[in-house]
């Protein structure tokens, strides 16, 4: 699949302070990739280094196709970018923001109009449309604000906690905002969250930076294939497993725990090719299965065993 972002050894130093290191990364087409990363990891910097809003001290990135040092202005035009601290004009109306932002992008006066009215109904603004931002809660100008970013039908959005003040009924809309905007449009979407449960829900992959250093990406199963060599399974044997399976498992090599939970058997194997294995043996001792279901790590789990081996601790977080 194409890829509308391809950085190479990018990096951008304020002062002595090495806030985005030798960062290489692509982002495909139509995928909604997640960067996850605490406070100061470098999330920000690295998206105004991909909209040429600031210059890199090293490396290079193609947005687009387009060169982020030489074609700026052009990106900018192709990108909707919503920042975690969106500027709005207080003074104006929600329409007349989305009017004003719309003229900057170059809009069709005879559209415009149109557009920003359709926005404002998606964004459930409409019946504030014409009351001054100043006003507005702070949901709601999130709300605007992502619809301002959407404005000129970009190709590659930019999202900076797009649900941060949102009631759970705004934020579930603006989730199914991003999915049809990737699943149905062929939109790109470029997500930076500390909601690892929503990244988990939107994103296809995730990158992990953590003092400017990007420190794995991937889907999150190829993270946890890569994490942990171990897999967790439920078996459903409608019951506790008999005497004899018990005896039959424990002297699988390849199992290397087994406990009761909720009424199923939870097995702790060497790796996946152990499920014939478990599976015959049980099979063989009188065991009825009804079904094996692999335990799959959270993004939650993923994140912290990787920020855990970036800071050398043991272990990490299971």
């Amino acid at each position: 699949m194409q890829s509308v972002i391809v950085a190479e050894g990018l990096t951008r130093h304020f002062g002595d302070h090495l806030a985005v290191n030798q960062l290489d990364l692509q982002v495909a087409s139509g995928e909604v990739f997640g960067f996850l990363g605490p406070n100061g990891a470098g999330k920000t910097t690295t998206v105004r280094l991909l909209n040429g809003v600031l210059s890199a001290d090293g490396g290079s990135a193609r947005v687009l196709g387009y060169d982020v040092a030489t074609d700026a202005l052009e990106i900018r035009r192709r990108t909707g970018v919503l920042t975690e601290t969106p500027s709005l004009y207080e003074a104006l109306t929600a329409r007349e923001n989305l009017l004003f932002f719309g003229d900057l992008y170059g809009l069709p006066e005879s559209e415009l109009p149109r557009r920003a009215g359709a926005l404002l109904e998606e964004f459930g603004l409409a019946d504030r449309a014409d009351d001054r931002v100043g006003t507005y809660s702070k949901g709601m100008r999130q709300r605007l604000a992502i619809a301002r970013a959407l404005l000129h039908s970009p190709e590659l959005i930019f999202l900076d906690e797009p649900t941060s003040g949102l009631d759970p009924a705004a934020a579930r809309m603006v989730r199914e905002t991003i999915q049809t905007l990737s699943q149905v449009e062929g939109r790109t979407v470029f997500l930076c969250t500390h909601n690892l449960a929503e990244a988990q829900l939107l994103c296809s992959r995730v990158g992990v930076i953590d003092h400017g250093v990007l420190q794995a990406v991937g889907t999150p199963q190829e993270l946890a294939s890569s994490l942990w060599q171990e897999l967790t399974v439920e078996i459903d044997l409608r019951g506790e497993p008999s005497a004899a399976v018990r005896e039959a498992l424990s002297r699988l090599p390849e199992v290397s725990g087994q406990s009761m939970e909720n009424d199923r058997l939870v097995l702790t194997l060497a790796n996946e090719d152990a499920i014939p294995t478990v599976v015959a043996a049980i099979a063989a001792n009188g065991g009825r299965i009804y079904g094996v279901i692999p335990r799959e790590h959270t993004l939650e789990e993923i994140y912290f065993r990787i920020q855990a081996n970036s800071h050398g601790e043991k272990g990490g977080a299971a």
